[in-house]
């Protein structure tokens, strides 16, 4: 069954990208005719005949452009290409045959002939390395698969196309620069010319995040390309060096600086910044000190005289030097201060944020971030609360503020928490944060809020029997409920609820949970209600805590956070503390009561992404010890609507990072003993 199934796959494959199928049918049909499948094309009298190149023009052989493409130099070559013509094989896909076979076409003859228009003045000159490659012959069509492959790149979404563009051109740079070869200036042309004739492609500024990661990108690829051409021969325009030979001493120096300033580079420290600079600065004096004693004394005294092979260090520096015009050219993205107030100084106390609270109202997780552990960004009227963990800027829910201005704030965390070197996030964040944050950033469903409306609210009907049942029990069997403070409860009821709470905490072999989780000392708050099942000997069977939601210049609803019970106690405890919570605030005239999102409890379509696997790791390693799972199902017995919310993150390469942060963020206080103790494989990530 397998091979039917195999063969009708290829072949619906092959309807669909015609263009990419032919060329590879042709490539390989071509490899067969001429043996080069499995023997050097070079070794063949064919060769000559097929190859193009400055040689093949001269002596009249004009069809070799066209015919040249389809013959690949060596066996090993097939593999590399056909991997390429995925590149073209998605151009095709996503803008068509026509468009796909242009790229190709144009790339493939654009750069072939374009490199010999360069090469054959070039070769006039004292170059060996242009000499050399204008006397070459080569065959391929690396060039214009290169071509569709750039356009191909030009099709990714932000920020994933500026990365992908970087990466490419580095490559290429690279290795025309230290391994230059006929084939190698092809590519490059081949590049340039997408460049030139792709109308997509607009100049755009480039967020600061992305300057440090291009610089963090290029800083790691100099300092690996040293070790490399250090151990291996290189073939460039410079000239050609044999292994182990140049300066071991400017390659030890290179791959000490680039450990020591790479990750400062990402995190946008200047002082990382100022030494880059110094030291291409150097680099560009030795490369202007070694190109004049060229002119003057030839490349072969200034090598005698100085006893040095100069190859990799003239290529060395003049790679430092295109890095130092791009680290002048962002100076401004290198001027991070992590410590420093991300909004307008001074931050607000907790005290102001909750009188805004109070004044413009909030959503149903607004009042956690008046909590311990939380820091404050102020921008005008609009505040962000938010915790520093891992690099990570973790905001809490919306922003706070009147409406008109959150959308702003937002805006303003985001690039103020970027210009720190930290990775900006809003975790369980509702529909207006994710319409206010920057184009091209990701979302992920991570929690449904349960809301039950108030207003009218009547236990009647099958729907409700569980919760009518339960407090048809409590009135039986003399239960009693009671909503309060907790400041306002005696010592007796106080110290019974610190018992059920650490009874609870001390089963699951991990300390309570922070960050959306409180526990007694966020209860203590005289704006929190406690509500209690009291039996009839006095005992407190089971309790609530409801944190408010500021609308309108009220209290409009409550939030419920922590749910604790007495082991052996009332069965239908919780159904009956719910129950008559609602019953009590929509007598009072609240409009919403929020049962809270179950973290880590959502279930996430299949094609959800990586962080969506994340998540469903942790829920899955902490369901044992927290029952999100379980909870989650027991709120649906009270019917409510659903209002989701999401993380939100500029793109996938902040994800490691945010899940350390996340961990941290709801665990500040496991320990790794504690981790291991729960079965949980999580690293400790620092702070």
């Amino acid at each position: 069954m397998g091979q039917p199934v195999t063969v009708r796959r290829v072949a619906d494959i092959a309807r669909r990208l015609p263009a990419t199928a032919a060329l590879l049918l042709v490539l390989l049909a071509v490899g067969v005719a001429s043996t080069g499948l499995w023997t050097p094309l070079a070794t063949s009298p064919l060769h000559e005949t097929v190859a193009y190149g400055i040689p093949a023009l001269e002596v009249g052989r004009w069809w070799t452009p066209l015919t040249g493409t389809f013959f690949v130099s060596t066996p090993w070559l097939y593999a590399p290409i056909i991997v390429g013509l995925s590149g073209m094989g998605y151009l095709e896909f996503r803008r068509g045959s026509r468009v796909a076979l242009s790229y190709f076409a144009g790339g493939q003859l654009g750069a072939v002939l374009i490199a010999s228009a360069l090469l054959w003045p070039a070769a006039l000159l004292p170059w060996p390395w242009a000499q050399e490659q204008a006397g070459a012959l080569d065959v391929g069509p690396s060039p214009g698969v290169i071509a569709c492959v750039a356009a191909a790149v030009s099709l990714l979404p932000s920020p994933w196309r500026l990365r992908a563009w970087t990466v490419l051109i580095a490559i290429l740079s690279v290795t025309f620069l230290y391994w230059g070869s006929l084939n190698d200036l092809e590519h490059l042309i081949a590049v340039a010319i997408v460049l030139v004739v792709d109308r997509s492609l607009r100049p755009q500024r480039v967020p600061v995040r992305e300057q440090r990661l291009i610089a963090f990108v290029a800083v790691c690829g100099l300092g690996a390309i040293d070790i490399l051409t250090y151990l291996s021969p290189t073939t460039g325009p410079f000239g050609s060096s044999d292994p182990v030979s140049g300066s071991w001493v400017d390659v030890a120096v290179n791959t000490v600086i680039v450990l020591t300033v790479a990750n400062g580079i990402r995190r946008g420290r200047r002082w990382a910044w100022v030494l880059l600079v110094l030291y291409g600065i150097l680099n560009a004096l030795l490369l202007l000190a070694v190109g004049l004693l060229v002119l003057i004394v030839g490349l072969g005294g200034v090598e005698g005289s100085l006893d040095l092979d100069l190859t990799i260090s003239l290529a060395s520096s003049a790679t430092w030097v295109v890095a130092l015009v791009y680290l002048v050219l962002v100076r401004a993205a290198f001027r991070a201060r992590p410590k420093a107030v991300l909004g307008d100084a001074p931050a607000p106390s907790v005290d102001e944020v909750k009188a805004e609270l109070r004044a413009t109202g909030g959503g149903t997780l607004s009042w956690m971030t008046t909590w311990e552990g939380m820091s404050y960004a102020r921008f005008g009227r609009g505040i962000v609360a938010f915790q520093r963990r891992s690099g990570v800027a973790l905001a809490l829910g919306d922003a706070l503020g009147p409406d008109e201005a959150r959308a702003a704030t937002v805006r303003a965390f985001i690039e103020r928490a970027e210009n720190a070197g930290l990775a900006p996030c809003f975790f369980s964040a509702g529909e207006q944060t994710r319409a206010a944050v920057p184009e091209g950033w990701r979302s992920i469903v991570v929690a449904d809020d349960t809301i039950i409306d108030l207003p009218g609210l009547q236990f009647t009907g099958k729907a409700w029997g569980a919760v009518r049942t339960s407090l048809n029990r409590a009135e039986r069997e003399g239960m009693t409920f009671r909503l309060s403070r907790l400041a306002d409860e005696t010592w007796g009821v106080r110290q019974q609820l610190r018992a059920i709470s650490e009874s609870w905490v001390g089963d699951k072999g991990l300390p309570e949970m922070g960050f959306t989780l409180g526990t007694l000392h966020e209860a203590a708050d005289p704006e929190v209600r406690i509500a209690l099942a009291v039996s009839p000997a006095g005992d407190v069977d089971g309790f609530l805590s409801w944190l408010p939601i500021y609308g309108d210049g009220r209290v409009r609803g409550w939030t419920l956070d922590l749910m604790r019970r007495r082991d052996g106690g009332f069965g239908p405890v919780m159904e009956f503390l719910i129950g008559s919570s609602a019953q009590h605030f929509s007598a009072e005239g609240a409009d919403v009561l929020s049962l809270s999102g179950a973290p880590l409890a959502h279930e996430y379509p299949v094609d959800a992404g990586a962080i969506a696997d994340l998540q469903q790791r942790m829920a899955a390693l902490l369901e044992p010890v927290y029952g999100f799972a379980s909870l989650h199902r027991f709120k649906q017995k009270f019917h409510p609507r659903y209002e989701t919310m999401y993380l939100l993150y500029r793109d996938e390469a902040d994800l490691t990072r945010i899940g350390a942060a996340l961990t941290r963020a709801f665990l500040p206080h496991a320990t790794l003993r504690q981790f291991a103790a729960a079965g949980l494989d999580l690293v400790r990530p620092g702070k």
